[in-house]
């Protein structure tokens, strides 16, 4: 047992994706001890550099990304090294779907304004002017990013009456510019790189459709948070649902102080259908290239 390959699980991940592990290698919980480990299995919280490769050493041979994005992962560190990454697409892709498609919805409604008046004990009862918002049904949204949750935003918004267009690296049906201009709802499924990072910002914001919606369950760091909350107070956008952050877990006040933003805790994926496939796949990579050398889903 003892001479069984390491690997280095970051943060515990579902049953369905350790118990394969163990089955298989040491696991070991935690980076404290990642010396001399085959495999690490990092999430999104976790930097993949320089540092924690050599820290691992020559015997690392692979890091499975718990996450579709792999932002984390410096990959050319990890190419110069000769070290595997991966990733976990498709498993998640419908729950991250349909938070999007929630976080519309909620911001819409100003849902998150109703409750806090509700919790506080500040509704009076029904009023004819109250809490206005507006209907999903018959709006245009513009998906940013036409990939697989992309892919699946546009299939779920059929059902709500919605046109649909997208803008994504291979083209799309108009420019980014374009599109945020025609939209009452924009949402964000593009993933994080040099490129893209603050795509959405200032000048782009000025673009957008007076009284529109953000919605970004994508990564915090497209959308230029301090632009952003300019937006969101001075306009043009009526609102914004947020999953992701610039510095998470840190929220800058700024937003939290506005009344017009939803905000989630990076819960995209977090049902236990998606988490459990997230954590299954990540494990079936690792076995797969510490006992064939060739990974199911690769990355860079």
């Amino acid at each position: 047992m003892a001479d069984r390959p390491v690997v280095v699980v970051a943060r515990p991940v579902p049953a369905a994706g350790l118990d394969l592990l163990r089955e298989r290698f040491e696991v070991r919980i935690g980076l404290d001890e990642v010396g001399g480990a085959a495999a690490i299995v990092a999430d999104p919280t976790v930097p993949v550099g320089p540092e924690l490769l050599d820290a691992a050493g020559p015997s690392l041979k692979v890091v499975a990304n718990f996450a579709v994005g792999y932002d984390n992962v410096d990959l050319d560190a990890c190419r110069e090294r000769g070290v595997l990454v991966t990733n976990t697409p498709d498993v998640l892709t419908n729950a991250t779907a349909e938070l999007a498609v929630t976080l519309m919805l909620a911001a819409a409604r100003r849902l998150g304004e109703a409750e806090r008046i509700v919790r506080r004990g500040a509704w009076s009862g029904w009023a004819p002017e109250q809490l206005l918002g507006r209907e999903l049904a018959g709006a245009t949204v513009g998906i940013v990013g036409l990939g697989r949750i992309g892919s699946r935003v546009a299939a779920l918004l059929r059902g709500f009456g919605c046109r649909v267009i997208h803008a994504s690296r291979s083209g799309g049906d108009l420019p980014l510019a374009d599109l945020v201009a025609e939209s009452d709802f924009v949402t964000l499924h593009a993933p994080l790189s040099d490129q893209t990072r603050h795509l959405v910002n200032a000048d782009l914001l000025a673009r957008f459709k007076p009284g529109s919606i953000l919605v970004n369950t994508a990564r915090g760091g497209l959308v230029d948070t301090r632009a952003l909350v300019t937006a969101l107070r001075e306009g043009p956008l009526a609102a914004a649902g947020l999953d992701v952050y610039e510095s998470e877990p840190q929220v800058p006040p700024e937003l939290v102080e506005l009344e017009n933003v939803v905000l989630a805790p990076h819960i995209g994926s977090a049902t236990r259908t998606a988490r459990d496939g997230m954590a299954r796949l990540a494990a079936e990579n690792v076995v797969a290239i510490l006992e064939g050398g060739q990974s199911l889903t690769p990355v860079g």
